[in-house]
């Protein structure tokens, strides 16, 4: 679970405080995912139970509420899932921008591909 704090000199400005239940998994797969106004195509970061980093440049608000769809490794399946932006980063030297987005309720079966595919891409991260 992710905590944001909100830096009260500057309201816009939040900064993640780290609180993740188990470690993120790399994989890059394409996404495709959308907000209430627009509809994106991405690659992924890395996953964990909890959630998913995007890499983009699209100046997607934080608690802003997105739709996914995304085939694991392993899985022939599409996994359909909801969520909302937890933070996001700026594209720097060191690494691409994107958004992490902390899984709403999801139902049994994509709950058990996403798990699997992280037990999978932890055990064998390729």
């Amino acid at each position: 679970m992710r905590s944001v704090m909100t830096d009260r000199s500057h309201p816009e400005t939040r900064a993640a405080v780290e609180r993740r239940r188990s470690e993120r998994a790399p994989v890059v797969v394409q996404i495709e995912y959308s907000t209430v106004d627009a509809l994106f195509s991405d690659f992924t970061r890395n996953i964990n139970e909890g959630g998913i980093f995007v890499e983009t440049d699209e100046p997607i608000p934080l608690d802003q509420k997105v739709d996914l769809k995304l085939r694991l490794p392993g899985s022939s399946e599409l996994v359909h899932v909801t969520g909302r932006v937890v933070r996001v980063e700026s594209t720097s030297e060191a690494s691409a921008g994107g958004i992490a987005v902390e899984f709403g309720e999801l139902d049994a079966n994509a709950r058990e591909l996403i798990n699997a595919a992280v037990r999978r891409l932890r055990n064998d991260p390729r």
